[in-house]
C-alpha cells in the first residue's frame, strides 16, 4: 500500500490576496481580482486587462535576492516562505527534502527588460544573473535555496499543467521515499505587452475590456476567453508518518494523481475531452475510490469557448451520473487565469473548501451555457455536504 500524503504547509500569491488567508477570503466573495492593465503600454491591444497583484517583492525578499530573480521566481519564493512558515518544520534532513516547483513560461519579462537594456545601455549593462533568471527551472532552483533542498529540485513546465503536475511529482516522490517533505506549486508573471499579444493573436483572451470584473466568465454563454492573472501557490506535503511523528497541523491527504495528454494539437484541447478523462480515471484508480465519492471539483473552466466544453465532457466521461452530485466551481472567475500557478492556487482553493465545507462562488454565469450539465456554485459560497471521504479528498 503506497504511503499517505499529507498537506501541512500552503503559501499563495493572487490577485485577490497576498496570503492564503486573504486568497480564501476574497475567494467566497466572490471578489474578483481582474482590472485594467496600464495604459502606456496597452495601447493597440486587443485584451487591456489582467490579474495583476500589487506587492513589494525588494521589502519581502530584500535588494540583492529579488534583484536576482524574474518577478515569476519572487512571487513564488514568498509564496513558498508562507507555506514553510505555515508547516512549521522545524527538524528535517535536508537531504530528505524535494522541490517540485513548476512554471508555464517563465523569465518572459527578464528576456525583454534586458534585451532593452542591451539596446539602449549596451552589452555591459545587461544583468550577469540574467541567464539564471529566464532559465524554465529558475523558480524551482530559487525556491530550493530558500528551503535548502538536497532530495532534488525538479521543475516542469507543462503549460496550464504545470503546477497539477508539479503537485503530482511531489506525491510520487514521497510515494517512491526519495524524500519526507516536498515543496510543491507553480508560479507565473508575464503580465507584459508581448504575452497578451501573443496569447491575444490566438484568439484566447477575453476582450472584455470595459468591465474588467465581468470578463472572465466561465461556463457562461457569452465567454470569450480567459484572462490572464500573475501569481503563485505553494504546498508543503509530508509522508503521514513525518507529519504525525513531529505533530504537525494536516489540512488533508492527497490520496491520488493522474496525468495524460491529448497527443492532438498543440493548442487546442482534443474536443471530446479524451486526454483529460483519462488523467481522471487514473487519479480515482490510483486514489482506489470510485467517482461516487466525488463531492467538489474546482474545474480548470478558463473562460474559453472550446476549452470549457471539452473538460465539461472529459468530466461526464470520466464519472457519469456521478456528476450530477457533486458541486463544481470555476474560481478563474475571481482570479483569472494563473498560467503555471493555477494548479497550485485551485489546489488550496480547493483544500479550504473541503476543510471548510464551503465552496467558493463561479461569478459572472449569467446564463449556463446549455451543452454544460453541471451542479455549479453561482454567485455566492456554497454549503458543501461532506460525503464520507470529504475531508480527505484532494
Amino acid at each position: 500500500m503506497p504511503k499517505r500524503v499529507a498537506i501541512t504547509g500552503l503559501g499563495a500569491v493572487t490577485p485577490i490576496g497576498l496570503s492564503v488567508k486573504d486568497t480564501w477570503e476574497n475567494a467566497l466573495l466572490g471578489k474578483s481580482g481582474i482590472s485594467k492593465i496600464d495604459p502606456t503600454w496597452a495601447e493597440g491591444l486587443s485584451a487591456k486587462i489582467a490579474g495583476t497583484i500589487e506587492i513589494d517583492t525588494v521589502e519581502i525578499l530584500g535588494k540583492v535576492q529579488a534583484r536576482r530573480m524574474d518577478r515569476s521566481s519572487q512571487l513564488g519564493v514568498i509564496a513558498v516562505k508562507q507555506a514553510w512558515s505555515d508547516a512549521q518544520i522545524q527538524f528535517l534532513e535536508k537531504d530528505r527534502l524535494g522541490v517540485f516547483f513548476g512554471t508555464g513560461i517563465g523569465g518572459l519579462s527578464t528576456v525583454l527588460e534586458q534585451y532593452d537594456v542591451l539596446n539602449t545601455r549596451g552589452p555591459d549593462r545587461v544583468n550577469p544573473m540574467t541567464v539564471p533568471m529566464i532559465m524554465p527551472n529558475s523558480a524551482a532552483a530559487m525556491v530550493g535555496l530558500e528551503v535548502g533542498a538536497q532530495a532534488g529540485v525538479h521543475s516542469p513546465v507543462s503549460a496550464c499543467a504545470t503546477s497539477a503536475e508539479a503537485i503530482a511529482g511531489a506525491l510520487e516522490m514521497i510515494r517512491a521515499n526519495k524524500a519526507d517533505v516536498v515543496v510543491a506549486g507553480g508560479t507565473e508573471a508575464c503580465v507584459n505587452r508581448l504575452a497578451i499579444a501573443a496569447f491575444a493573436s490566438m484568439k484566447a483572451l477575453s476582450t472584455h475590456n470595459e468591465n474588467p470584473s465581468e470578463a472572465s466568465r466561465p461556463y457562461d454563454n457569452n465567454r470569450d476567453g480567459f484572462v490572464m492573472s500573475e501569481g503563485a501557490g505553494a504546498l508543503i506535503l509530508e509522508s503521514e508518518d513525518f507529519a504525525k511523528k513531529r505533530e504537525a497541523k494536516i489540512y488533508g491527504y492527497l490520496i491520488g494523481a493522474g496525468i495524460s495528454s491529448d497527443g492532438y494539437h498543440i493548442a487546442a484541447p482534443e474536443p471530446e475531452g479524451a486526454g483529460a478523462a483519462r488523467a481522471i480515471q487514473k487519479a480515482l484508480i490510483d486514489a482506489n475510490i470510485n467517482s461516487s465519492k466525488i463531492s467538489h471539483i474546482n474545474a480548470h473552466a478558463t473562460s474559453t469557448p472550446v476549452g470549457d466544453i471539452a473538460e465539461y465532457k472529459a468530466l461526464r466521461k470520466s464519472l457519469g451520473k456521478d456528476l450530477d452530485n457533486v458541486v463544481v466551481t470555476a474560481t478563474k472567475s475571481i482570479t483569472g487565469h494563473l498560467l503555471g500557478g493555477a494548479g497550485a492556487v485551485e489546489s488550496i482553493l480547493t483544500i479550504l473548501s473541503l476543510r471548510n465545507s464551503l465552496i467558493p462562488p463561479t461569478i459572472n454565469l449569467d446564463i449556463q451555457d446549455p451543452s454544460i450539465d453541471l451542479n455549479i456554485a453561482k454567485k455566492t459560497a456554497v454549503k458543501l455536504l461532506d460525503k464520507e471521504i470529504g475531508r480527505a479528498h484532494v
